[in-house]
C-alpha cells in the first residue's frame, strides 16, 4: 500500500469511529441498505447451495468406492461353485458399473448443468464486494469532508478560501458516493433476479441426475436377487436368514439383560 493509500484507511477508520460516537454525521441510505441485505442474503445461499452440491458428488464418489471395497470383501468369502458365488460376483459387477456410471455420467452432467452454472453465478460475487467497499469509502470520504465544511461554516477561518475550497472537495465527494451508489441500487436487483434463470434449471438438472443415477443403481442391485437361493428372493430368504440370526443372537447371554 502507497502512503497515500495508507493515509485514506487512516482517515476512513479514523471517520468510521467518530461516526460510533456520534462525533461525525453518517449518512444512511434505507434503499441501498435493503438491496444490500438481499443481496447477501443470495449470495449466502448460492455459495451454500453450491458447496452442499459438490458435498452431494463428493458423497457419491465415496459411496460407490465403499462399494466396490466391500464387494471386493465379500468376493473373497465365497470360493468357486458357492451357492452365493455368483451373486457375489453379481454384485461386483453392479457395483463396478455403478462407479463408472458415477464417474463419467453423473460427474460429466452433473457438473455441466449444476456445478458450472452456480460457479459462474458466484464469480460475480467478488466484483459486487468491491464495488460495495468502494461505496463505502467513498461514503467516509464524503461524510468526513461534509463535517469538515459543516464546521467552517459555524467556526469561520481567517482563510477566506477555505470555506470554498471545503465545500467544493465535498461536493465532489458526494458526486463520486451518488454515482457508486445508483450502479449499485440499479445492478443488485438485476442479479438477485438472475437466481431465476440460474437456479431453476439447475434445481431441476439437480434432481434429474439424480433420479437417473439412483434408477440405474436400484436396477442392477434388484437384478441380483434372483442369484440367492429360495424362491423369495431378497424380500423374504436374506430376511428370513437375517432374522434367524438375530434370534440365535438374542439367544446368547452376551445379548441378555445385562444382570
Amino acid at each position: 500500500m502507497s502512503w497515500k493509500g495508507f493515509t485514506k484507511a487512516v482517515s476512513r477508520a479514523t471517520t468510521s469511529v467518530m461516526q460510533s460516537t456520534g462525533a461525525i454525521d453518517k449518512t444512511v441510505d434505507r434503499e441501498f441498505e435493503e438491496e444490500e441485505r438481499r443481496y447477501r442474503s443470495l449470495e449466502n445461499k448460492v455459495e451454500k447451495l453450491h458447496k452442499e452440491a459438490k458435498g452431494y458428488l463428493d458423497a457419491v464418489r465415496a459411496m460407490t468406492l465403499a462399494q466396490q471395497r466391500i464387494a471386493e470383501t465379500v468376493n473373497n468369502f465365497y470360493e468357486d461353485g458357492a451357492p452365493l458365488g455368483y451373486a457375489g460376483m453379481q454384485y461386483k459387477t453392479a457395483v463396478e458399473q455403478m462407479d463408472e456410471e458415477a464417474r463419467t455420467e453423473l460427474d460429466t452432467n452433473y457438473r455441466t448443468t449444476v456445478l458450472d452454472p452456480l460457479g459462474k453465478f458466484i464469480a460475480v460475487f467478488p466484483d459486487f464486494n468491491e464495488a460495495i467497499k468502494r461505496r463505502q469509502k467513498k461514503l467516509l470520504d464524503y461524510d468526513r469532508l461534509r463535517s469538515q465544511a459543516r464546521k467552517l461554516v459555524e467556526k469561520p477561518s481567517d482563510d477566506p478560501g477555505k470555506l470554498p475550497r471545503a465545500e467544493s472537495e465535498a461536493n465532489a465527494a458526494r458526486e463520486v458516493y451518488e454515482s457508486l451508489n445508483r450502479q449499485l441500487v440499479t445492478e443488485i436487483p438485476k442479479l438477485v433476479d438472475l437466481r431465476v434463470p440460474y437456479i431453476d434449471p439447475s434445481f431441476e438438472a439437480l434432481v434429474k441426475s439424480q433420479l437417473v443415477f439412483n434408477e440405474a443403481a436400484f436396477y442392477k442391485l434388484d437384478a441380483i436377487k434372483t442369484a440367492f437361493p429360495g424362491n423369495g428372493g431378497l424380500e423374504h430368504g436374506i430376511d428370513r436368514q437375517v432374522e434367524d440370526v438375530l434370534q440365535q443372537m438374542r439367544d446368547l447371554t452376551i445379548c441378555g439383560s445385562g444382570n
